[in-house]
């Protein structure tokens, strides 16, 4: 919590320091505004990144720090923009039906601290894609030059914007490959704090935070993945809150005067307290900003224990951790990471038992994949090999794979 409280009083500082003068009171901060930054050439600049081949790609830049006049420092936040054509006149809006002469695009990860960024080349490659939409598989060119700039600006407790400053411009070579762009994953949220997981407040999914889930048959957005989420689970009243990036304090919601009374992006928010220990279901609509924490109806199965079982291991049991260990917790959730070939068949089992089994088909995430398990369901055939974390809500059935 120590943590959150200091975030959240560098916001209070950016808030203050864009207070309005209008009054002419000396006492009022002012701020030093920067005009310009340097983004540094990236290692690779002159050589030829494979996007396809590579995980990320290393960006850095010099930090420029507005001070008030009571010589305290205000946090910038940090976007990466690109663009394929040389020029930044128009920005790719995703939410927008029509970009027609959209000339770059802004990545989602922000940057609330330091001066580095790691860009992961799968998402890099997509919003090249995106800005191209009439690129396939034949036109799509064996080499690219990217140019590159940072956008910072400060941001006050309600998170606005304000004073935007931009880097100079950077280019970069890189190997595209054609991705078709599909209808977007859905917006997915983390639940954080004493009430989930280990209850420490860490940035790790599956140790600290638990994805919430999408809901079956829901229509999502196709451009922005917002809709309907949701997560059931027990909650003791230690206080929680929700993140939109498991590494960042950007986006959260937390609670108000009281409980039931919820705030998106106020970094002044309270952890959301439930008024007593229970099952309960939070729902998240991304679209319209709207969160209800409700008790569940009904009095879930508590297992001491559930495994993964299938071709890999001979169908025997290998055991997954409970997932919420906080003091108080009764847990319903459980995780574990393993590594898998194609065409391997799992199914997630109660342990020592097969009584209780879930399968199905995955529906397949940029990530990974999902399914709601079926009792006693088909089989679940992983396609791509690899490593995934695997996370299991024994109360709505969902299995997560998250692909590491």
């Amino acid at each position: 919590m120590k943590k959150i409280f200091s975030y959240a009083m560098l916001l209070f500082a950016g808030a203050f320091a864009f207070t309005s003068c209008s009054d002419d009171n000396d006492s009022n901060p002012t701020i030093t505004q920067p005009t310009e930054f340097v983004l540094n050439s990236p290692a690779d600049a002159n050589g030829n990144i494979d996007l396809e081949k590579s995980k990320s790609i290393a960006l850095t830049w010099s930090q420029p720090t507005p001070y008030t006049d009571f010589n305290a420092p205000v946090v910038p936040t940090y976007t990466v923009q690109f663009s394929t054509k040389g020029s930044f006149n128009k920005q790719y809006d995703a939410n927008l039906e029509d970009n027609t002469g959209a000339d770059f695009i802004a990545l989602d990860e922000t940057y609330a601290s330091g001066q580095n960024a790691l860009v992961n080349a799968a998402a890099l490659n997509k919003a090249i894609m995106q800005l191209n939409p009439d690129w396939d598989e034949t036109t799509t060119p064996e080499k690219l030059t990217l140019s590159i700039r940072v956008k910072a600006v400060i941001r006050d407790v309600s998170f606005r914007e304000y004073n935007p400053i931009f880097s100079n411009v950077v280019s970069m070579n890189v190997i595209p490959f054609y991705t078709a762009i599909s209808a977007a994953d859905p917006e997915i949220w983390y639940l954080i704090g004493g009430d989930i997981a280990d209850g420490k407040w860490g940035d790790e999914v599956g140790v600290s935070q638990v994805p919430m889930q999408s809901i079956a048959g829901f229509e999502y957005n196709k451009k922005t993945g917002q809709g309907e989420i949701t997560w059931t689970g027990y909650l003791a009243g230690n206080g929680f809150k929700l993140k939109k990036v498991p590494t960042s304090w950007d986006e959260q919601w937390g609670q108000g005067n009281a409980f039931g009374s919820f705030k998106k992006n106020d970094g002044g928010s309270s952890d959301i307290k439930v008024p007593e220990a229970g099952i309960y279901t939070v729902t998240l609509n991304t679209a319209d900003d709207e969160l209800k924490v409700e008790k569940y109806d009904g009095t879930p199965a508590v297992f001491s224990g559930m495994a993964i079982s299938g071709t890999f291991n001979g169908w025997s049991d290998t055991a997954m951790e409970p997932l919420h260990t906080y003091a108080g917790a009764e847990n319903h959730e459980w995780v574990i990471t393993q590594s898998f070939t194609a065409g391997t068949e799992i199914k997630v089992k109660q342990a020592g038992s097969w009584d209780y089994n879930k399968g199905g088909e995955f529906v397949n995430y940029a990530d990974g994949m999902y399914v709601y398990g079926v009792d006693n369901g088909s089989n679940l055939v992983i396609e791509e090999e690899g490593t995934y974390q695997i996370l299991f809500n024994d109360i709505t059935g969902f299995i997560r794979f998250i692909k590491k």
